[in-house]
């Protein structure tokens, strides 16, 4: 009896028949990789910037155009308001501290001091006045006190007399009587004109007291509001040169109206304006560096202000010397350190990282004839230089411009154009 056979479907000629054609396909791959990576072009020197690499000192820093400010600025405001009468220094004046500026007028104020002044008058007559009528109300009790006093002691008298004659039968019980009587009356009316005299002294040292406190507080009053008329003229809170003068004989300033600024003449300061990106590395104590005419002069970040807006502004001042020949408005090119001075390998920034991501770079022959692909890794970079991690040493010659169009090649026959 026949058996069926089952038929294979990998049989060995097709299992070789797709090695090989699989074999043909990595080797197509591998060609066009190698051919990739050998890739060469001519190009003429010139067209490139080549740059050595070196070991030095490295730090990040940013770049920043930081203005010139006075180190301490006073806003002028008009304490009152009133008419410009006379200005008595010029925009751009040195001051000393105290010196009149503005003169304002206001007859508003003028007509309240003069009322007030009045009032203060009146009040201190009728305090007069109120004083001596107390002082004679009193001189007439105590008077009267002392006509009481007298009276007492001829009634005491008269009582101890008629007492050692009633004793000795020599007068009645009635006449008796009578002076006893007569002597309690005034030893009670003596009691209550002193009770009185007390309680009108107390009255009267408290009426003067409320007289002499109102007096006192529109005393009090009254040198505000001289300190107010004072006010009308704008004097300098302290030595500064007066920039921003903005007033006009006649015009009519409104209370708390800037009229001008204050600049102190004990320093500068250079305040700068730096992109939010760099929000979490600025401090406090920061140290940043401007060079004018071939110097060196250091600064520090003294304040940050909390508001960004277009950017994060800061405050840096001098450390040492300042430099002799800026001036209010000036720009200064600020170069701000975020992070102190190393020694590393570095390579010149250039247009290459762009097309390699800093992951290769073309590297220059010893006899300067080509330039092949050399992968590198590059670590902190700075406005003028990157940090070269692995791929170089110093000494080296790499291309450093714009590697447009020769991304794919492998390598760069350096060829000068004859024509």
């Amino acid at each position: 009896m026949d058996v069926a056979i089952q038929k294979k479907t990998w049989t060995r000629t097709r299992i070789l028949l797709l090695a090989t054609a699989v074999v043909v396909v990595v080797v197509v791959i591998v060609s066009r990789m190698a051919s990739a990576g050998t890739a060469k072009l001519n190009v003429d020197p010139e067209r490139l910037t080549i740059s050595a690499v070196s070991r030095g000192e490295f730090q990040e820093f940013v770049p920043v155009d930081g203005a010139v400010m006075p180190i301490k600025t006073i806003y002028l405001d008009a304490p009152e308001g009133g008419t410009v009468q006379r200005i008595l220094v010029e925009d751009g004046a040195t001051l000393t501290a105290g010196q009149p500026i503005i003169q304002l007028t206001n007859t508003d104020l003028q007509l309240e001091m003069v009322n007030r002044e009045t009032a203060v008058f009146d009040l201190m007559n009728n305090l007069h006045n109120t004083r001596n009528l107390l002082q004679q109300n009193r001189i007439q009790q105590l008077n009267q006190l002392a006509d009481i006093d007298y009276q007492l002691r001829e009634a005491k008298r008269l009582y101890e007399l008629n007492r050692t004659l009633y004793d000795q039968k020599v007068i009645s019980q009635q006449e008796f009587a009578q002076t006893q009587n007569n002597y309690r009356y005034q030893q009670r009316r003596q009691q209550l004109t002193r009770q009185s005299l007390r309680q009108d002294s107390l009255s009267m040292g408290q009426q003067i007291g409320q007289m002499q406190q109102s007096v006192g507080r529109m005393q009090s009053n009254l040198a505000l509001m001289r300190r107010k008329l004072d006010d009308l003229t704008i004097k300098a809170p302290a030595a500064g040169r007066i920039t921003s003068l903005n007033a006009e004989i006649g015009e009519l300033k409104s209370r708390g109206q800037r009229i001008g600024e204050l600049d102190m003449l004990t320093g500068l300061k250079v305040r700068a304006t730096l992109d939010q990106y760099y929000i979490s590395r600025i401090f406090a104590g920061q140290k940043a560096e401007v060079t004018l005419n071939d110097k060196r002069y250091e600064l520090r970040v003294t304040k940050i202000f909390p508001q960004v807006t277009r950017g994060l502004q800061v405050d840096l001042e001098f450390s040492g010397v300042t430099p002799p020949d800026i001036r209010r408005g000036q720009s200064l090119p600020v170069r701000l350190a975020l992070s102190d001075p190393t020694q590393a390998v570095r390579v010149p920034r250039g247009g290459f990282n762009q097309k390699t991501g800093g992951n290769w770079i073309f590297k220059v022959s010893e006899d300067g004839t080509k330039a092949y692909r050399t992968d590198i890794r590059l670590g902190r970079q700075n406005p003028e230089y990157y940090e070269v991690l692995a791929g170089l040493k110093p000494g080296d010659r790499v291309v450093t411009s714009s590697y447009e169009g020769y991304e794919t090649m492998g390598e760069l026959l350096l060829k000068a154009n004859t024509d």
